[in-house]
């Protein structure tokens, strides 16, 4: 049994469930309870979505703090409270996603966490492009685009954000350059990302000067190399692999340098740190009879998500079990048919949310 599971028996447990499922449910058979504390019914409302086969029921939140407060109950959102619940817990983690669990919060701020991840978290992206050379078929302005949609490899806590006074230098900004070239007589050349490299001792354009005898400078100003900074000891800057930049004919070319800055979603998508984010309520799935013999194979083939498995009950009986509610998409085929749903119960838990 899953930890979201056994949280449930302190709403109302499985049996109160099935009983009341059977007997159905009347305000005359709810028990007296006392002051400061809500009816186990009322507390399930609160917690819980009950999924039904035609739609669900009790999707609202509380908004108002003195809801129950001629029982004597406060609600209101305080941040203690909200500091001893509230948790996260990692569950996948890899270099292209992550999934991830928000525990003991409303939605509300599970979807400002979602609009942070979006758009308040800084990276690293290609920002300007001067380009020496194309003569392939795409245009500068769009190949500059594609360009500042890849993703760096980078950690953005080591650079600094440039402002339109600032100067780029080492501490602000990252120099990648692209020199790609298909002969003739040769096949199409595809560049790909990883053929954008790393220059840490800045920009090697020379800018165009007005004056004639002036000393050529460069589009950047490092004071020192970027790889002789300890951050990069052993760990250059590059982009994700294999994203396709352009295609190259015979005889087309491309040239540039690529300058990369610090910024966030909410100026634009290339800072975004995430290609989507998006979160659900936990499914918690109850069963509230035993489920045996051909009835559980029947519940396991129902079943397209694989929630459900069969156990051994003894005495040479098969018996179902929820295996995994997490995997539930509420596609309420389980419940569907002659008395279905009065075996298998269909919750989503409103204060747990499954992020990716």
């Amino acid at each position: 049994m899953s930890e979201q599971e056994s949280s449930s028996d302190e709403i109302m447990s499985s049996e109160e469930e099935e009983q009341q499922q059977k007997e159905g449910f009347s305000y005359w058979n709810l028990k007296d309870v006392e002051r400061g504390q809500l009816p186990p019914h009322i507390r399930k409302q609160g917690a819980r979505v009950q999924c039904k086969p035609d739609a669900p029921t009790n999707t609202e939140t509380l908004q108002y703090s003195g809801s129950y407060a001629a029982m004597g109950v406060d609600n209101s959102l305080r941040l203690d409270p909200f500091r001893e619940n509230f948790r996260i817990k990692v569950i996948a983690l890899d270099k292209d996603k992550m999934e991830f669990d928000m525990i003991g919060i409303d939605a509300a701020v599970a979807n400002a966490f979602r609009r942070v991840l979006i758009s308040e978290v800084p990276t690293m992206a290609i920002e300007k492009v001067f380009i020496a050379n194309n003569t392939s078929v795409i245009q500068d302005e769009v190949l500059a685009h594609r360009l500042g949609l890849i993703p760096l490899k980078v950690d953005p806590r080591l650079f600094e954000y440039l402002s339109a006074n600032d100067t780029p230098n080492e501490k602000n900004t990252i120099v990648l350059k692209l020199h790609a070239r298909c002969n003739q007589g040769q096949p199409r050349h595809t560049v790909y990302s990883q053929e954008l490299k790393w220059l840490p001792n800045g920009s090697e354009f020379a800018k165009e000067s007005e004056k004639p005898d002036s000393k050529p400078s460069t589009y950047t100003s490092f004071s020192c190399s970027q790889d002789s900074q300890p951050e990069f000891a052993g760990n250059p800057i590059s982009t994700m692999e294999d994203i396709i930049v352009a295609k190259l004919g015979p005889g087309q070319e491309i040239e540039l340098e690529a300058h990369a800055v610090k910024g966030m979603g909410k100026t634009h998508a290339k800072w975004s740190p995430v290609g989507t984010a998006w979160y659900r309520m936990f499914p918690e799935v109850v069963l509230l009879d035993k489920i045996e013999g051909e009835d559980a194979e029947e519940l396991m083939r129902k079943c397209p998500s694989g929630v459900f498995d069969i156990e051994d009950a003894g005495n040479g009986k098969k018996r179902t079990k929820v295996a995994d509610s997490r995997a539930c998409t509420l596609c309420r085929e389980c419940i569907r048919g002659d008395e279905w749903e009065n075996r298998v119960s269909l919750h989503r838990v409103k204060d747990h949310f499954i992020c990716k």
